[in-house]
């Protein structure tokens, strides 16, 4: 497997795992109504990428259909969720769903640079234009959550 395909089904798991997370925020977070939608919206970009990285992971002879497989994911690192607010603090709940999605959208912005970096340099436009087309809304969701985390943090951090 070359470098390319590493990242290519790295960012195929982060976008999946991302597209889960988005949808799981958005379910939990209900109530408020902003999170719930945007975080809705948001993964949809997810899914789309995914199907996109499929597609073109065909056309070079790799099969990334199908839930990915965290093993093979190859540079992608999961984090554990062992460390879970309280239920009772729904703020800081809130805030640490934001903060892991922030992490797993930066962790796939680094892979569409990557992406993107070697696409250009290997001449290779298909893959240019994938992560063209995808890095902007990955930087979308970046700014998403980093903005609520901004909004969020003073009030629900000083109010415990």
């Amino acid at each position: 497997m070359n470098g390319i395909e590493l990242v290519l089904r790295a960012l195929h798991h982060g976008e999946h795992h991302l597209a889960g997370e988005l949808s799981a925020v958005a379910e939990r977070h209900r109530a408020e109504h902003e999170v719930h939608h945007v975080a809705t919206d948001l993964a949809a970009w997810s899914h789309e990428h995914v199907r996109l990285l499929s597609d073109t992971a065909r056309t070079r002879g790799l099969d990334l259909d199908g839930a990915p497989d965290p093993s093979s994911a190859g540079l992608l690192m999961t984090r554990s969720r062992t460390d879970a607010p309280d239920a009772k603090e729904p703020g800081l709940l809130l805030l640490r769903d934001l903060c892991e999605l922030h992490l797993a959208a930066t962790r796939n912005s680094l892979y569409w640079v990557m992406l993107a970096q070697a696409a250009q340099a290997g001449k290779e436009g298909e893959l240019l234009e994938l992560a063209s087309s995808c890095h902007p809304r990955t930087l979308r969701q970046l700014r998403w959550s980093n903005s609520l985390i901004k909004v969020l943090s003073p009030q629900t951090l000083n109010s415990l």
